[in-house]
């Protein structure tokens, strides 16, 4: 059993999930390089948050096919 999420761990996620999102819709040619760097500045991610968001966007990706 999981505790409800609390508001920052909410907002946490929602900007992992949009990232992700933006990775998965974009075409990998179209992508910023590097990715990372990118997602820190453009959704306000820590590093490791924009390594979350890349793992989910190959989730995403994968279940599209």
């Amino acid at each position: 059993m999981s505790a409800p999420l609390t508001p920052p761990e909410h907002e946490h996620s929602a900007k992992i999930d949009e990232a992700a999102r933006y990775v998965a819709m974009t075409p990998r040619l179209r992508q910023p390089r590097p990715i990372v760097p990118y997602l820190t500045r453009t959704f306000g991610l820590t590093p490791v948050e924009a390594c979350a968001a890349l793992h989910e966007a190959t989730l995403i990706a994968g279940r599209a096919e």
